[in-house]
């Protein structure tokens, strides 16, 4: 087989790219969330309370693990009740929790509008890390995903983005903590930017949740000009690409958006993250058996990558139920290491999580919406 080719009858026929569905308008209150410890001042004095209780509520809000006003036990009621008329708590229902035997723990979450999304809680020996997402659904349409399989329904807000870490956040001991957040779960994060953009503000504000930016790793499926955006935050955020082929014509087999892209912008794009930011790229590489995982696709990913300051994740498919692709077998995964490995690319296969559950992103929701 040579380099390019690929065995056709292991990759679902792909139509055209997934149109978004449009975003449907938000309650009328506003999420509380959303509002800066400013903006939250600002609004104090105008109901006739002092404008110190802002950082009060943020810490109740964030920091001490509370799911309603009434529980902001040193704020006066009247201020409560204030609160309450004024303000959507935007706390999500748990419709689904499941826990594996490593402890990872999967959240089905319905919003306010009743659409899902997923978030996972992941335990380490001396890391508590949590992946949310960023979308109702998908629509870059990676054959691999069960996010993508039902479209893209919405964005999400940057209230709802936070809200998924309070949640995992209050499933943790008194001795835990989170020390490290992915946004990995459903959606492409940097197509709804402005959302992510505040989320992450918030995330690692100091009167917010507090975490520093070299904690918090975002996933892309390869977005230039947004990559290039999120360079120009400033910040010292961890930037994950979803490669998955080391060539245009399987690329876009198994992401269908890379048509309008193509790999050589991708990486023109993560070389100026890299010059603006000083951090290194991850290279995220689902391993499909038979599609992508053949020695000669190893040899031509060292060719894309070297000499870059890069790091290659392979991570072995799991497993969708709507979907004939699979992982390989073990020893083919260590021998496309290996060989990156002996041509000078760091990479690591990424260890399983959540092994005994739903762990393939989108599987909770994709079930819950096929037995509606």
């Amino acid at each position: 087989m040579t380099t390019n080719q690929t065995p056709q009858n292991l990759l679902p026929v792909m139509h055209a790219e997934p149109t978004p569905t449009p975003i449907p308008s938000v309650p009328a209150l506003p999420a509380i969330l959303e509002s800066s410890t400013d903006a939250l001042s600002e609004w104090l004095r105008s109901v006739g309370q002092p404008a110190f209780r802002a950082r009060q509520i943020r810490q109740w809000l964030i920091q001490r693990k509370v799911t309603s006003f009434d529980r902001m036990s040193d704020l006066p009621a009247a201020l409560r009740q204030q609160l309450q008329q004024h303000f959507r708590f935007c706390s999500f229902e748990i419709v689904n929790h499941q826990i594996a035997s490593d402890r990872t723990e999967k959240l089905l979450l319905k919003l306010q509008d009743a659409e899902l999304v997923e978030c996972v809680l992941m335990r380490e020996p001396d890391r508590r890390t949590v992946c949310i997402s960023t979308q109702v659904g998908c629509a870059m349409g990676c054959v691999f995903c069960a996010s993508g399989l039902l479209g893209v329904r919405r964005n999400l807000t940057a209230a709802e983005i936070v809200e998924q870490v309070l949640v995992l956040h209050r499933l943790l001991q008194p001795d835990e903590k989170i020390t490290n957040i992915v946004v990995m779960g459903i959606g492409e994060p940097l197509a709804n930017f402005r959302s992510l953009k505040a989320a992450l503000e918030l995330l690692t504000a100091e009167d917010g949740f507090g975490l520093g930016s070299r904690r918090i790793t975002v996933s892309t499926v390869g977005l230039p000009e947004k990559i290039r955006e999120f360079a120009r935050l400033g910040a010292q955020y961890n930037l994950a690409i979803s490669l998955h082929a080391p060539n245009d014509d399987l690329r876009t087999q198994i992401v269908p958006v890379n048509h309008n892209i193509g790999i050589s912008e991708i990486l023109s794009a993560a070389d100026d993250f890299y010059k603006q930011t000083g951090r290194r790229v991850s290279w995220e590489y689902v391993l499909l058996a038979g599609v992508n995982d053949q020695p000669q696709h190893a040899e031509e990913l060292v060719t894309l990558l070297q000499g870059r300051i890069a790091h290659v994740n392979l991570i072995p498919m799991n497993g969708v139920s709507e979907l004939t692709l699979t992982a390989p077998r073990e020893p083919h995964t260590q021998k496309f290491l290996e060989i990156l490995t002996r041509r000078g690319v760091a990479a690591t296969v990424r260890k399983r999580k959540g092994a005994d559950i739903d762990a393939a992103c989108g599987q909770l929701r994709l079930n819950r919406e096929n037995n509606a």
